[in-house]
């Protein structure tokens, strides 16, 4: 039940968000308090980079919409890159893969079908 946040700036206005660990009911209000105030600054790009994680809970999806919702809110993106198969997976049975800009790896995606 941990989770390491390390935040990267690229540039003026694109954040890398680094996630390692587990995305849940117990580490939400820190990825929650480290992600909004990104998505509320105008014309950011944040890109959180899921590469290392491997869980996320209901909770966790929470997180990932409410800062869609905030960056809807303040003209900003966002978009999760480095999701494994099992992460992807539950983006697409929850559809929020048809809301969230997702990076998927082109090469997993010809492996999957």
């Amino acid at each position: 039940m941990n989770l390491e946040i390390n935040q990267v700036n690229k540039g003026a206005n694109e954040v890398i968000v680094y996630l390692s660990g587990e995305v849940d009911a117990y580490t939400a209000p820190n990825l929650r308090e480290a992600l909004l105030p990104l998505t509320e600054q105008s014309g950011a790009e944040v890109i959180i980079d899921l590469s290392e994680v491997n869980y996320i809970d209901s909770t966790g999806l929470g997180i990932f919409i409410g800062a869609l919702k905030s960056s809807h809110a303040h003209n900003s993106k966002i978009k999760l890159k480095g999701l494994s198969s099992r992460v992807e997976r539950l983006f697409k049975i929850t559809g929020l893969d048809e809301v969230l800009d997702l990076d998927i790896d082109e090469n997993r995606r010809e492996e999957a079908k």
